[in-house]
């Protein structure tokens, strides 16, 4: 298995090669994310004065909804990537967010004091960290007692089929090896209290765990290739290996099954995650 800090610069990479795309694509990847973002707030009880940490933060969610709801705290958004960051800087700026601030570091080696946030979020983040257990205890080291972790991470492939539909279209093509069942990868943290093991493990009380459903929505089928080629790293990495003739045959196959889901004229592709939250004492 690859040490961590291989594992982090070939994320960093990968990240970086994608930040446009999500910018590209980013009405469409907040209006599927939404609902969990949402979920994930509800249970963090966010003050007008918080100081909120956003881990993994991407292009910026769930964190600029926290920094609009708390316009006397801070929010600091943080990821391995710049050019992610870069983006949800820009979209801070364009909803007039000025509570906010960027830094490019990783999930388990944390620049910031004991005690420092009143929450911290993980949105799709837990399940790409190297050593999950030990960003866990890092999450919580920089929470304030009575402060709350909330997480969301994906479930079973099988109840995600905008996702699955992409990726067996590619496996009719590419041979993909099976994921390391103890290193990052998107289904890593899909088995029920995996997640809420690593909270009780670095201390968290009051530990709950729920699923919440979305949807991947596109105009067409054409655009939900267009879509999935473009901003998941996995899909995007395979057909950069292939020729022309073998993408178009991927192309084609992803779209004959997602038409299944096409109805008054969108597609809509489920999905499924799952939150945890939990309290430190």
């Amino acid at each position: 298995m690859a040490t961590p800090d291989a594992i982090r610069d070939g994320q960093r990479a990968a990240w970086a090669r994608l930040s446009a795309s999500w910018e590209k694509w980013d009405a469409v990847i907040m209006d599927q994310l939404g609902p969990v973002g949402d979920a994930m707030i509800e249970r963090l009880h966010i003050a007008e004065d918080q100081r909120h940490l956003d881990i993994a933060a991407g292009t910026g969610e769930p964190g600029l909804s926290i920094a609009r709801m708390a316009p006397e705290g801070h929010v600091v958004l943080t990821d391995l990537s710049a050019e992610m960051l870069e983006v949800a800087a820009r979209r801070a700026e364009a909803q007039g967010l000025t509570n906010i601030e960027t830094k490019v570091c990783s999930a388990d080696d944390l620049p910031f004091g004991d005690g420092s946030f009143d929450s911290v979020s993980v949105r799709f983040g837990f399940m790409f960290f190297p050593d999950a257990a030990e960003a866990t205890a890092e999450l919580v080291r920089v929470l304030a007692p009575g402060g709350r972790l909330c997480a969301a991470v994906w479930i079973n492939p099988d109840e995600n089929p905008w996702t699955t539909i992409a990726m067996q279209a590619v496996a009719t093509e590419v041979a993909l090896p099976p994921p390391d069942p103890d290193g990052p990868s998107m289904y890593r943290c899909a088995a029920p209290g995996c997640v809420s093991v690593l909270y009780e493990e670095a201390g968290l009380h009051d530990i709950v765990e729920w699923d919440v459903h979305v949807v991947l929505e596109t105009r067409s089928a054409d655009e939900y290739w267009e879509v999935m080629s473009d901003h998941v790293s996995l899909v995007a990495a395979v057909l950069q290996q292939v020729d022309e003739p073998a993408r178009e045959r991927i192309r084609a196959e992803a779209i004959a099954k997602v038409r299944t889901y096409e109805k008054d004229g969108r597609v809509r592709v489920p999905g499924a995650a799952r939150c945890i939250v939990g309290t430190k004492p």
